[in-house]
């Protein structure tokens, strides 16, 4: 007991002797050493510990696998790549731009080359200056660099007609340069790696003579009487070549390929659509032109014999289907009396072909189906395989037509009979006019139209198709055409000496009030031996007019037989002066194609 008091007691002086006052804690606080805290001096110092040693040497171990897998891949694996792409570094690479294939017309004339360009590494493409043959020729686009002077596109482009339409074949392939430079971008060196191949020269079927004449006859005529545009197109009727196509108005192929803006806007605010190639782009309502189809359709069906006179008393008269007090009346353009199918199609009689389309009382029709059947034979209504632009298929109107376009509305007699004179909703291509027209003086041969030459080196030989009529059927047909030329026809303006040519005209009147026509004037020549067929169209022009197609193919004609009379073969003749009709005369065709239905 007592030694554990005395230990308690010892215990208890030893705090009383180390016990820390505050007025002792700083009491020798000056006296302290003077530490350099940034050096971390004076602080209690730590053993590293195992864990963060072996992290540090986990980490540098890292570091060396990873730029010893860089350096492996970079100088062993791809090595040989990256040694190649270094040497590129030194030699750049640039385009040796090809020359871009010329254009000739079929007698060897240049309408398109190409010409050195000023501070440029490629040429400048140039057109034939005359007019009318940028819708046959089109445009192209220029190759185009970036913002830092690269190619993008590194070709020409054909946009339009035969540039895009054979763009492959003009090309041809561009060359490579190879262009060394030292560390200062100074050349040290420059040589051809590939050298370019020139694009394949065209000769085209156009002959670029006629092509000229033909589009000046047609913007004369358009600018005398106020037609807002034309078109024309001359084949030949036993290769489908065509000898010119041309539209008017018309823009320029080199304004087009500069990118002209003044000249584009000027374009795009015409009112007359001078982008429009007419010949395979413009649909128009035909008129009289498709009543040859319609007699050889009649003629095939045997509904009607050629000699069969009926009688046009200048209207036809049928029960109306709304008022049985009423009738409807179906008028010709003017009384003709009794014609039978040749002199129907060279005058034109409405009641004619009314009666044989839709028939009347004891005369039997052809009907709307084979309408449209023969219609389509002929090639309307479809595609002809000349891909020079846009070329649009028309319109053949049928029963189901006119229900998805008007309602639901039956089909009618007078749909039908309109129909038969190339009115209501027929429309056509003045390219489907002049094949059509070729089957018809070429015993049926329907052809493929082409644009280049039988002496091209790339030209195939066009696929036909033969159209099951008979060659006499066909002859009742041209014999008609060649009435309407001779025997004081619609087409009498036709009858020159230099050349005997048989058509058939046209007039389809247009717009809410008809106070406009589209004029149409299509055929071939010469009659005894035909070579080539022809359609001329005369676009919204006033309807108070007698000046129209006919009045082109005239001039056409007389400027053929004077300055390329091998078209007319052994019937070319020396124009004469004293001509037999007056150009001021001529084209008195007052025919009209639209019927009026009274009452409505």
């Amino acid at each position: 007991m007592i030694e554990r008091y005395r230990k308690f007691k010892r215990q208890a002086d030893w705090r009383n002797q180390n016990e820390i006052f505050p007025d002792e804690v700083f009491i020798d606080s000056r006296n302290l050493p003077e530490f350099d805290k940034e050096r971390f001096e004076g602080q209690l110092e730590r053993p590293i510990s195992r864990g963060a040693l072996y992290s540090t040497v986990a980490i540098f171990i890292l570091i060396v696998l990873v730029f010893s897998s860089k350096l492996w891949s970079l100088q062993i694996k791809n090595g040989e790549a990256y040694a190649e792409q270094s040497e590129n570094n030194r030699l750049h690479h640039e385009v040796i731009f090809s020359e871009r294939g010329i254009i000739t017309d079929r007698n060897g004339v240049e309408l398109a080359w190409n010409a050195p360009k000023e501070n440029s590494i490629f040429p400048d493409r140039k057109y034939i200056e005359k007019s009318g043959f940028s819708h046959v020729l089109g445009y192209v686009s220029y190759p185009k660099k970036d913002s830092a002077g690269f190619y993008y596109q590194d070709f020409f482009d054909g946009k339009e007609g035969v540039e895009a339409l054979y763009n492959t074949e003009l090309s041809g392939e561009n060359g490579l340069k190879l262009t060394e430079t030292n560390a200062k971008g100074e050349v040290e060196s420059e040589s051809a790696v590939e050298a370019p191949k020139s694009g394949e020269k065209l000769v085209l079927s156009i002959d670029s003579k006629i092509q000229e004449e033909l589009y000046k006859q047609i913007k004369a005529l358009a600018t005398k009487v106020g037609f807002s545009g034309g078109a024309g197109v001359i084949m030949d009727i036993k290769t489908g070549e065509i000898i010119a196509l041309t539209s008017y108005p018309e823009y320029s192929s080199a304004a087009l390929s500069s990118g002209s803006e003044v000249e584009i806007k000027k374009y795009n605010e015409d009112s007359r659509k001078p982008f429009l190639n007419r010949v395979v782009s413009g649909v128009y309502t035909p008129g009289s032109i498709i009543k040859p189809y319609l007699a050889l359709g009649a003629l095939k069906e045997n509904i009607i014999d050629a000699n069969k006179k009926i009688l046009s008393t200048g209207k036809i008269e049928i029960p109306n289907p709304y008022n049985d007090k009423e009738k409807s009346i179906f008028v010709d353009w003017k009384a003709h009396g009794l014609v039978d199918m040749r002199k129907a199609i060279a005058v034109s009689s409405n009641v004619y072909f009314y009666e044989i389309g839709g028939g009347f009382e004891d005369q039997k029709g052809l009907g709307i189906t084979n309408i449209e059947k023969y219609m389509r034979l002929f090639g309307f209504g479809n595609l002809t395989g000349l891909e020079l632009g846009s070329e649009k298929e028309g319109t053949i109107p049928n029963p189901t037509w006119k229900a998805e376009n008007f309602n639901g509305d039956d089909w009618r007699l007078g749909d039908t009979y309109h129909t038969s004179i190339g009115q209501y909703g027929v429309q056509v291509t003045p390219i489907q006019v002049v094949r059509a027209v070729s089957a018809i003086a070429n015993d049926g041969h329907l052809l493929m139209p082409t644009l280049l030459s039988a002496s091209s080196t790339i030209f195939e030989k066009p696929k036909d198709i033969i159209l099951p009529i008979s060659p006499s059927y066909f002859q009742v047909a041209r014999e008609g055409m060649r009435q309407g030329v001779n025997g004081g026809g619609t087409a009498y303006g036709l009858n020159i000496p230099e050349v005997k040519l048989a058509a058939k005209t046209g007039t389809a009147e247009i717009g809410t009030l008809k106070q406009y026509v589209n004029s149409w004037s299509t055929g071939f020549f010469p009659y005894e031996n035909p070579k080539y067929s022809f359609t001329i169209l005369m676009e919204r022009g006033p309807r108070a007019n007698t000046l129209g197609a006919t009045l082109v193919m005239r001039e056409l004609a007389l400027y053929m037989a004077r300055e390329t009379p091998e078209y007319f073969g052994k019937e070319a003749k020396k124009v004469i002066e004293d001509k037999i009709v007056n150009s001021d005369e001529i084209g008195g065709v007052t025919e009209t194609d639209i019927p009026e239905l009274l009452p409505q």
